[in-house]
This record gives C-alpha cells, sequence and structure tokens, in this order.
C-alpha cells in the first residue's frame, strides 16, 4: 500500500471525515471546530493521508520558539483501524519531519499516553526518546510521555 498513500496538505472540506477519525481513535477527541482552527493556525504542518481518494489519515504539527530553539511538535496524528498498519502513519510523521526541518526546526517533541505501549514502540522505531514525565496531562488524570526527536546536536 506505500506507494499508493499520496500526503497532501489538509483543506476545510476534509474536517468532517478528520473529525469521524478522530472520534474513532481517541479517547478525548478534538472536535470538529478544533480541527477547523487548528488547520487556520497550522495551514503548513497539518496533513492529511490518501488512500484510492479516501482520508486514511491525518497529523497536526506546530512550530514552537522556546527563544533558545525552534522545535516542531506533533500535536495530533491519527489513522483510522482499517488503515493501520500499512505505513500510513509513518509516511505522515515523516511528511511532517520534512516540514518542520524545512522550517529550520532543530527537533520535534510529542505527547503520548503513558498507557498507549503501542504508540510509543511506533515512535521509537521512528527515532523518538522519551525526555520526561508530565503527571495527570490528560483529562482523565492520565500521565504523559513526552518525546522528543532532534534534527542537529
Amino acid at each position: 500500500m506505500d506507494h499508493e498513500i499520496l500526503i497532501r496538505r489538509a483543506r476545510p472540506a476534509d474536517i468532517d471525515r478528520l473529525a469521524g477519525i478522530e472520534q474513532e481513535s481517541f479517547k478525548d477527541p478534538w472536535s470538529a471546530a478544533v480541527l477547523a482552527d487548528t488547520l487556520v493556525y497550522f495551514p503548513s504542518t497539518f496533513f492529511v493521508a490518501m488512500v484510492k481518494g479516501e482520508l486514511a489519515g491525518f497529523i497536526i504539527g506546530g512550530l514552537e520558539d522556546t527563544g533558545e530553539e525552534v522545535y516542531g511538535h506533533i500535536c495530533n496524528l491519527a489513522v483510522p483501524a482499517a488503515f493501520r498498519m500499512h505505513g500510513i502513519g509513518r509516511r505522515l510523521v515523516e511528511r511532517e519531519e520534512h516540514q518542520f526541518a524545512v522550517e529550520l526546526a532543530s527537533g520535534i517533541q510529542l505527547e503520548v499516553r503513558a498507557s498507549n505501549i503501542p504508540a510509543q514502540r511506533f515512535y521509537r522505531r521512528l527515532g523518538y526518546r522519551q525526555v520526561f514525565r508530565i503527571a495527570g496531562y490528560y483529562a482523565n488524570g492520565e500521565d504523559a510521555l513526552v518525546l522528543m526527536k532532534w534534527f542537529r546536536f
């Protein structure tokens, strides 16, 4: 399936389908309104995956400037169950990493639920490493692990 995956920037017309993917994928999903607002704020770093004309996942990121470093932040990544295990998530992350590098980020940060072992394995395979833990980060009180990947040292 890898050769059939097209990655493109998200469009306003995608929001309703993305909201459905979000509902399917997360315990505390973002609403369609939040996804639409995010597209306005991060149009250059909000990508969707298409497989045979069907939305098969998305990734949302943004640049953050600490004053010392500029880094990318992966805010959201979702692939519907029917499309998982076909390289779509990897391709979305690679496209986001490329965009962040073009925009001169020195690395990328993301948060993942402490209980989400499959996601942690996925990101570790892509070179991300845990840098710290945030207690009670999620709405249900679950901790988040903060993972980073650096482009340069």
